[in-house]
């Protein structure tokens, strides 16, 4: 059988996906123990056991002067802003999606605008938010709404606009209005393409959200890597980039449990990433 063919089992399956983690780690842990052979205080490539200790102390150590937990402060504010951009993004995307891809006249009107305006590297535009909208929360959110929405919004228009058109047909024959073939046609086929556009839409969304943070915060996951990056702490650096790849794995993965829950269909095909 050829190689193309095979499937691993469950347990090769879990192994063969741990793999290169691992070798990660081991790569980093002999990098680190030899550099520090050689200079101890090496603050460059720190220890596992020293980047583990300082995770703990930020994580369940009361900060002096705040005395404020602040890992979990950090990632509270962080995962709020991430949470409002893009949801300001869904609620854009669906809207204007669906009547680009649904209605011709729409098209017409917002399509060109929308594919023009995806172009602009929303990062440019961030003086001018903090111009228009100060330095506060507003500025912050608008930039990952701003540099996710009209991808998501050009997704879910080709989305609608893959519906097969017997649908429609079918729909307009019983007498379907406009909004009822909305609501009972296109909206269940829109969905689950959604919830993928929304999970590529989360990896600009980080980069925009740690950029804004590192540049005008006082708090979240990407002002306090930006904070010590003056005193080369490699041991929180190293952790923090770390717990941000963890929290995008695991909401990457919330989001395919419910798209395999809720649209089951959608998923009969093969695997999803």
């Amino acid at each position: 059988m050829r190689i193309i063919n095979r499937k691993p089992t469950r347990l090769a399956a879990i192994a063969l996906g741990l793999l290169p983690f691992v070798a990660i780690v081991v790569t980093y842990a002999v990098a680190s123990h030899y550099r520090r052979l050689d200079n101890p205080a090496d603050k460059l490539l720190p220890s596992l056991s020293d980047m583990a200790a300082t995770f703990g102390r930020m994580a369940f150590e009361p900060d002096r002067r705040s005395g404020d937990l602040l890992l979990w402060v950090d990632t509270l504010d962080s995962l709020q802003r991430l949470g409002l951009g893009m949801g300001v993004s869904v609620i854009f995307a669906l809207l204007i999606g669906i009547a680009i891809g649904f209605v011709p006249h729409m098209r017409s009107a917002f399509a060109p605008f929308i594919a023009t305006f995806s172009l602009i590297p929303p990062i440019t535009i961030l003086p001018i938010l903090f111009i228009i909208f100060g330095l506060g929360e507003t500025s912050r959110i608008m930039l990952i709404a701003l540099g996710t929405a009209p991808v998501m919004t050009r997704s879910v228009a080709q989305a609608v606009m893959d519906i097969p058109r017997e649908l429609i047909i079918k729909a307009e024959t019983l007498g379907a209005s406009v909004w009822q073939m909305t609501v009972r046609v296109v909206l269940p086929q829109v969905l689950p393409k959604l919830i993928t556009a929304i999970r590529l839409g989360l990896v600009p969304a980080w980069i925009f959200l740690i950029s804004a943070e590192a540049i005008a915060s006082t708090s979240g996951l990407g002002y306090r890597i930006f904070l010590v990056r003056r005193y080369l702490a490699m041991d929180v650096i190293l952790p923090y980039v770390a717990w941000i790849t963890l929290l995008a794995f695991l909401i990457d993965r919330a989001l395919l449990l419910v798209s395999r829950r809720v649209f089951r269909w959608h998923h009969l095909q093969g695997d999803s990433l």
